[in-house]
């Protein structure tokens, strides 16, 4: 499916306006989001992707026929469910990076939201970058595919060691402060401060930093997954960013019931390995001419189940707990 500059135009259009919306009219303000309007805006972010989602088949309908339009707008679905499923996972990482530094809430949208321009920008170069790759060496589909299963049983033995957390040991950090003095002033609400005519970081731009280089080992993991459901660099960047512009919101709202998604890992682990396991034999069912594929219909039902078994898992080990 080709899609025309247009389109590309249009929805970069879509995203510039929905930012300065979100920091210039609805957030201008430094302050604390509360769960209730954080699920709100969650389920806008939501609505809106969906409704996106359904412009893809009525649209693409009219431009490429019923079955490629059913296949992209499933396409569409099951990448931005897998994105935004691997980012609840990411939010720990920003709960961390938060509570060590003890930034207070109503600083953390503002935070947050410069975190999302920068995965925004990450999110294309790898996904073009993929995309690139694959259509000149169909070997990577494999190199992909070995890595998203080696990923998924590393997270699966990985131990969850909150205390060992220490940002100073970050790799993005160390090499920062090489380059930039950091200002030991924690009162400071910039992200960078002059004094006696030299420039500072502060540690609001240290969190925002951490924030990047974790959004982008997490867009190591995730963009390949996406790929094994599509190469159609449109779907594949559309999906992630409709989920990254809803992910401040889901943090929010979250922020209070992590406990909640206790085993979500297990079933994320279980899902990287899954799409790994398929993205191999995909490709040598296409490959060597094998009546082998395991559909994007079959790859979708696999992640919701697994999803809804992990939260099942963990609500009922919560009550469990709180009862004795």
């Amino acid at each position: 499916m080709e899609v025309g500059i247009g389109f590309w135009i249009g929805f970069v259009v879509f995203v510039v306006v929905m930012l300065f919306l979100d920091l210039k009219v609805f957030h201008k303000q430094d302050e604390e989001i509360r769960v209730k309007p954080a699920l709100y805006w969650s389920a806008f972010w939501i609505g809106l992707a969906l409704l996106f989602n359904v412009g893809i088949y009525f649209i693409g309908n009219i431009y490429w026929g019923e079955v490629i339009a059913k296949q992209k707008a499933l396409e569409f679905f099951t990448g931005y469910l897998i994105e935004k499923s691997l980012s609840v996972d990411n939010l720990f990482v920003f709960l961390m990076v938060f509570g060590f530094f003890g930034i207070q809430a109503k600083y953390q949208h503002r935070i947050l939201f410069w975190g999302i321009i920068g995965a925004i920008v990450m999110r294309a170069i790898f996904i073009f970058a993929g995309v690139a790759l694959i259509e000149r060496f169909t070997w990577v589909m494999y190199v992909f595919g070995a890595f998203l299963v080696y990923t998924g049983i590393h997270m699966l033995f990985e131990k969850d060691d909150k205390n060992s957390f220490d940002p100073n040991k970050n790799f993005a950090v160390r090499l920062f402060r090489k380059f930039m003095p950091v200002s030991e002033d924690t009162s400071l609400t910039t992200f960078f401060v002059r004094k006696d005519k030299k420039l500072y970081a502060t540690h609001f731009f240290i969190v925002l930093l951490l924030i990047e280089a974790s959004d982008l080992i997490f867009a190591i993991d995730s963009i390949p997954a996406v790929l094994s459901v599509s190469k159609d660099p449109f779907i594949v960047y559309t999906s992630n960013i409709f989920a990254i512009l809803g992910l401040r919101s889901l943090y929010f709202a979250l922020n209070g019931v992590m406990q909640y998604f206790k085993y979500l890992k297990y079933a994320l682990a279980f899902i990287l390995s899954f799409i790994g396991i398929k993205m191999c034999i995909n490709e040598l069912g296409h490959q060597f001419g094998y009546n082998i594929h395991i559909g994007t219909f079959v790859s979708l039902s696999i992640i919701i189940v697994s999803l809804a078994i992990s939260i099942f898992a963990s609500v009922i080990e919560e009550k469990v707990s709180k009862k004795g």
